[in-house]
């Protein structure tokens, strides 16, 4: 029997369909009853993560709790997030629960590990930045990370709100804008860290872009599925 996942969403809505999008695609299947039974909670009245992290806004800890049991009394069998910058609240959300929940900002650092990527260019919201949520995750695994400058990471968090309201090529102008200078410091790669990225930034000739919520899909399809294999730091 396929293991279900339940979705902490609205974080925001957009991409959590991503996540669930992905799933479907990368689940090798024939017919419906192949594919992943997935329960999605797109719980948009979550507070903003990066403001509540700044010390500005609203705790959504007890929002994301919330759902994470109601997802668990539905009947999921494990956990994601989706939403780079909610794992700040990671341990909330587990303590909420019996069952498991996958964390993304290890999950590719795994991924990684596994592909030999030892210096990465990190683009994410200020929240997730000064979490250190990937940084920690990928210093277990002796890579670096690279981060925007200050006057760039405006930029970032610019582009990243106008995905938020729809904006999509704002979104793309500023944040390649950012990935560009990040590679020129030396990154063979660019962390996608917040879940709006990929959906205006993708992998091209000269620049490999890391997309978290795809490492995070295929990590759902593998463990619904009894696959997980895992590799040590």
């Amino acid at each position: 029997m396929k293991k279900v996942v339940g979705i902490i969403g609205g974080m925001g809505p957009l991409a959590t369909v991503d996540l669930m999008n992905k799933i479907i695609q990368r689940t090798p299947a024939n017919k419906d009853q192949d594919h992943i039974h997935v329960i999605a909670d797109n719980y948009t009245q979550i507070p903003d993560r990066t403001t509540a992290i700044l010390g500005k806004g609203a705790n959504p800890a007890p929002y994301i709790e919330q759902s994470a049991r109601r997802l668990e009394e539905a009947g999921a069998d494990f956990l994601v997030i989706a939403c780079n910058t909610a794992h700040f609240f990671y341990k909330s959300a587990d303590h909420a629960v019996s069952i498991p929940i996958l964390h993304m900002p290890q999950e590719t650092a795994v991924f990684l590990k596994k592909n030999h990527i030892n210096k990465v260019g990190l683009l994410a919201t200020s929240g997730t930045l000064n979490t250190n949520l990937y940084q920690r995750s990928c210093e277990s695994y002796s890579i670096e990370v690279l981060e925007p400058d200050s006057a760039m990471q405006e930029t970032v968090m610019q582009g990243i709100y106008a995905i938020k309201g729809g904006d999509l090529e704002k979104g793309h102008q500023n944040l390649l804008a950012a990935a560009k200078e990040l590679l020129q410091e030396g990154a063979e790669a660019i962390i996608a860290g917040c879940t709006e990225i990929p959906l205006v930034l993708s992998s091209s000739s000269n620049m490999h872009i890391i997309d978290p919520t795809e490492i995070l899909a295929d990590m759902v399809i593998e463990t619904s599925l009894g696959l997980e294999e895992r590799v040590q730091a």
